[in-house]
């Protein structure tokens, strides 16, 4: 491991907006993040598979009046997060490091408002469907944690991936279901709040159509 992601990773364990094992905090969030981590009541909205945490921070910016999660395993990763969350002064966005398909450990039944997945690994050989963040294990976890009337949002530049998903709700009959295959020659973009992953910034400079999706379960 290079001293880079060390001295990253001794960060971490100092910052008040990570969240990971280790900490005395990391057990006892369950249904309690906006009491005893945010102190403040907020919809909960989370971003599954964060990455550098672009997403997260720009909705935080964007919505003060919501609280906001970032999940990822990677520690530089949640490092990035929780830097740009600070230097913004952001106090309605934290991080969590875990792997995500123990998301339901962490999060109480109906504690979540919102859930974003953006571009995500997909996963595309066979062997590897049940790691998919929209297969039907992790859609019953969302589920879980999600308030009735709560949204999941999916954006995506896999056309494979988003076929899948779309194949999977449909099978399970889900309701309030939106979803293009052009984003932004759609208007379903107002949904998306203008905001732009380094991923997403790649594949539209090489022209490939983003797809997005959103239901409410």
């Amino acid at each position: 491991m290079g001293r880079g992601k060390l001295e990253k990773f001794a960060v971490n364990a100092t910052r008040a907006n990570v969240v990971e094992p280790g900490k005395e905090n990391f057990e006892k969030l369950k249904g309690r993040w906006n009491q005893d981590f945010f102190l403040k009541e907020q919809p909960l909205v989370l971003e599954v598979g964060c990455g550098k945490g672009e997403y997260t921070v720009g909705m935080a910016e964007r919505f003060p009046n919501k609280n906001f999660i970032g999940i990822d395993i990677k520690g530089n990763r949640i490092w990035k997060g929780s830097t740009l969350a600070e230097e913004a002064g952001l106090y309605n966005v934290g991080f969590l490091r875990i792997f995500l398909e123990n998301i339901d450990q962490h999060f109480g039944e109906q504690e979540v408002d919102e859930i974003w997945i953006t571009f995500p690994d997909p996963q595309p050989r066979k062997r590897d469907i049940k790691r998919r963040l929209t297969s039907p294990r992790f859609l019953d976890m969302y589920a879980r944690i999600l308030k009735p009337g709560g949204k999941l949002h999916l954006k995506t530049d896999s056309e494979l991936l988003f076929d899948y998903t779309l194949e999977v709700l449909q099978e399970r009959k889900a309701s309030n279901l939106l979803y293009t295959k052009d984003l932004y020659q759609s208007d379903l973009q107002e949904h998306t709040m203008g905001i732009y992953t380094t991923f997403e910034k790649k594949y539209l400079e090489l022209e490939v159509p983003i797809k997005y999706l959103q239901i409410t379960v």
